[in-house]
C-alpha cells in the first residue's frame, strides 16, 4: 500500500473522531510538583469536603445472581515504604466455610484508602502467579480518598476453588514515603464468592465443550515471573530487543488454550503514542532528554520463537497523567482494571503436547524503558482422555509494515504514522469430542497524526487503532460449527499548550479524548449473539504553574458509556469538575434507538486482509 493511499484512508477515519486538531507535552507536566493538586477543591466549591472523597472508574455493574456471597478476607496491608521490596503475600486456601463448591459468580474487591500527597502507582495483584487484577492507585488528598474495585474473577475458578494445597496470594505495589509524598496506602482485598441460585450445572458432554462464552479452563498456568522478587512478577521490557521468556509444560490432555495477556507502560513508554521520532529529535538535538522511537507500539507474543499473536493496547491514561484533575473522582478509562487481552493459542497445541517445556516469548516493537508484561495460560482438559493429539496445519504472520511521513522544519512539524499486520494460525486436535480444527485471525491497522507548534510548546495527537480478533472452531459432524469475534477501535485525541503569563508563570492546557469501544459476537450454526460497548471520555484541564509548581488549576471531564447485549443494557452519562459531580444520569434499559445507535458505529469496518 502507497503512502499516498495511506495518507487519505488516514484523514477519512480522522474524520470520526471527536475533536479537530490540537496538542499537549506530557512527559514534561508529569513532572510539575503537585502540592495544589493534593489540597484543591474546585473553584465553585471552597470549601474542604468533610469526608474522603471516593474516586471510582465509570464500568457497567457486574451482574450478580440473587444470592448471599460467601466473601474470603484475604489481605490487609498499609503500603508505604514498599518501592523496590518483595510483593507482600498471603496464604490462600479454597474457601471451605462456604456452603456451596459451586459458585456463578466470584468478584474481587479491593478497597483502599489514602490521604496526604502521592504520586500514582501502578499494582498488581497476583493467585500462585496467576495475575487476577493490574490497576493504577488512585492520587490521594489532604482530606483522604477512597477507591473500591470490583472485578468479576469467575473465569479463574478452577484456580480459586483449588482445594488441593494453599496458595501464594501476592500484590505488589512500589510506594515510596518521605516528608514530601506522605501518602501511605491502607488496603484490603477481598474475593466474594456468589453460589447458584439454582443447579445450572451442565452435565451432558455437548455442553462441556469450552468453546463458546460462559465456559472457564480447567487449569490456568502462570506465565510470569517466579516469587521471591523485589518487585512485581511481571516481566519489565525495557527496550525493543529485550524479550521475556518464560518456560512451561501443559498437560497432555488439554483440547483448548487460551493466553491472557496483561499489558501496562512507564516512564519513558508511559506516553508513547506521544513520543516523537527519532530523526526529529537528533535534528533538534533532543536525545538526551525526550523520549523517542516515535509513537507507535506493538506486543508481540511468540511461541518457541514462532508470533502466536500480537496486541497494539489501549492507550490508558494513569490518575497523575495528562492534567491530574481530569481524574477527580472519575477515573481514565482502564486506569483502574487495566484490560488484558485473550490470544488463542488452541491451533498451536499440537506442538506442545509432547510433555516436554516450551516457551513464551514477550517484547515490545519500538520500546523505551519500561513495560511491564505477563500473561495466564487458560487449559482446558479431556477428562474422558490420558492424551489428546494435535497439529499446526497453516501458520502465516505477515511482517509488520510500519509507514512514517515526516514535514518538519526546526521544532515544528507535522508527522504521519501508520502500521497494519495480520496474523493467522490454524490447528487441529483430536480428543474424545473428535477432531476439532480451529483458526484464530488478528487483523490490526493503526494511524498517528502529530503535530508540533510554537517551537515544540505544543503538541498534538490523533490516534486511531483497529484490533480484531476472530476465533473459528470446526467442531465434529453432529455439534455446529462456533465463531467468535472481537472487533476494537482504540481512538484517542491529545491537545496541549503552554500560554506564557506573567511573574514568572505559564498556563498548562491540556484537552484529551478516550474512545474505547468493543463489538463481540458469537455464533453456532442460526443462534447468535452480540454485545457493544461505547465508552467516550471528554477532558478539558488548565494548570497554572509558576517555577516547576502548580498553584492553581481546574479539571473537567464528561464520560458517556454505553453498553448493550442481548440479555442488559447500561448507559450512563456523567460530568465531574475538581472532584465536584457535576451531573449522573443512569440508565438499565434497552430501546430500539439503542440498538441503532450502537450498529452505526460499526458500519466502518476494515476488511479482513487475509
Amino acid at each position: 500500500m502507497d503512502n499516498t493511499f495511506l495518507t487519505i484512508l488516514f484523514f477519512l477515519f480522522l474524520s470520526t473522531l471527536h475533536h479537530p486538531i490540537s496538542a499537549s507535552n506530557l512527559h514534561k507536566f508529569k513532572q510539575l510538583n503537585s502540592d495544589f493538586l493534593a489540597q484543591s477543591t474546585s473553584s465553585h466549591h471552597t470549601h474542604t469536603p468533610p469526608s474522603p472523597t471516593k474516586y471510582f472508574e465509570v464500568t457497567k455493574p457486574i451482574q450478580l445472581p440473587k444470592t448471599k456471597p460467601c466473601s474470603y478476607h484475604v489481605l490487609h496491608h498499609d503500603f508505604g515504604y514498599t518501592y523496590g521490596s518483595p510483593p507482600v503475600i498471603a496464604n490462600y486456601t479454597s474457601p471451605s466455610h462456604c456452603s456451596s463448591n459451586k459458585f456463578s459468580k466470584i468478584v474481587l474487591e479491593w478497597k483502599a484508602t489514602c490521604v496526604g500527597r502521592q504520586f500514582d502507582r501502578i499494582f498488581g495483584v497476583w493467585l500462585d502467579g496467576v495475575e487476577l487484577l493490574r490497576s493504577c492507585t488512585a492520587e490521594p488528598r489532604t482530606n483522604g480518598i477512597v477507591w473500591i474495585v470490583e472485578k468479576d474473577i469467575t473465569r479463574y475458578q478452577s484456580l480459586l476453588l483449588n482445594h488441593e494445597k494453599s496458595q501464594t496470594f501476592a500484590v505488589f505495589l512500589g510506594n515510596i514515603v518521605d516528608k514530601t509524598y506522605t501518602g501511605v496506602y491502607h488496603v484490603d482485598v477481598t474475593i466474594h464468592f456468589y453460589p447458584f441460585v439454582v443447579n445450572t450445572h451442565k452435565t451432558k458432554k455437548i455442553n462441556s465443550l469450552a468453546f463458546g462464552s460462559g465456559f472457564h479452563a480447567d487449569l490456568i498456568l502462570p506465565i510470569s515471573r517466579n516469587l521471591p522478587l523485589n518487585d512485581g512478577l511481571w516481566f519489565e521490557i525495557q527496550n525493543s530487543t529485550d524479550v521475556g521468556l518464560k518456560e512451561f509444560a501443559v498437560p497432555r490432555n488439554a483440547y483448548r488454550a487460551v493466553l491472557e495477556v496483561y499489558v501496562s507502560f512507564h516512564e519513558s513508554d508511559e506516553f508513547w503514542y506521544t513520543n516523537l521520532p527519532n530523526e526529529y529529535l537528533a535534528a533538534n538535538n533532543l536525545t538526551n532528554n525526550t523520549p523517542g522511537n516515535g509513537p507507535f507500539r506493538e506486543v508481540v507474543v511468540t511461541l518457541d520463537g514462532k508470533v502466536a499473536g500480537s496486541v497494539w493496547p489501549f492507550t490508558v491514561i494513569y490518575t497523575g497523567g495528562v492534567n491530574p484533575l481530569l481524574w477527580r473522582p472519575i477515573t481514565g478509562i482502564g486506569s483502574f482494571d487495566l484490560p488484558s487481552y485473550d490470544i488463542e493459542v488452541t491451533p498451536f497445541l499440537g506442538t506442545i503436547l509432547d510433555g516436554k517445556s516450551h516457551v513464551f516469548g514477550f517484547s515490545v516493537t519500538n520500546a523505551l524503558n519500561v513495560w511491564y508484561i505477563d500473561a495466564n495460560l487458560h487449559l482446558w482438559l479431556d477428562a474422558e482422555s490420558s492424551r489428546t493429539e494435535g497439529e499446526l496445519v497453516n501458520h502465516i504472520d505477515k511482517p509488520l509494515v510500519e509507514s512514517l511521513v515526516s514535514d518538519f522544519i526546526g521544532l515544528n512539524g507535522t508527522f504521519l504514522t501508520s502500521a497494519k499486520k495480520s496474523i493467522l494460525t490454524t490447528g487441529w486436535v483430536r480428543s474424545s469430542f473428535g477432531n476439532i480444527t480451529t483458526s484464530f485471525v488478528q487483523n490490526f491497522d493503526y494511524y498517528n497524526k502529530m503535530v508540533m507548534a510554537k517551537d515544540g510548546g505544543k503538541q498534538t495527537v490523533n490516534q486511531v487503532i483497529f484490533f480484531n480478533d476472530s476465533v473459528r472452531a470446526k467442531l465434529p459432524l453432529s455439534y455446529l460449527d462456533l465463531v467468535d469475534n472481537t472487533h476494537r477501535r482504540f481512538s484517542l485525541y491529545l491537545d496541549t499548550d503552554e500560554l506564557e503569563q506573567n511573574n514568572d508563570t505559564y498556563l498548562a492546557v491540556s484537552n484529551a479524548t478516550l474512545g474505547f469501544d468493543v463489538n463481540k459476537s458469537h455464533s453456532k450454526g442460526s443462534g447468535f449473539s452480540n454485545s457493544f460497548l461505547n465508552n467516550v471520555q471528554d477532558g478539558q484541564g488548565t494548570m497554572v504553574v509558576k517555577k516547576n509548581l502548580v498553584i492553581s488549576g481546574v479539571g473537567e471531564t464528561q464520560q458517556d458509556y454505553r453498553y448493550k447485549s442481548d440479555e442488559y443494557c447500561y448507559f450512563r452519562k456523567i460530568g465531574v469538575s475538581n472532584y465536584t459531580i457535576l451531573y449522573d444520569k443512569v440508565k438499565n434499559s434497552c430501546n430500539k434507538r439503542s440498538r441503532s445507535r450502537f450498529g452505526l458505529n460499526y458500519i466502518r469496518k476494515l476488511p479482513i486482509m487475509l
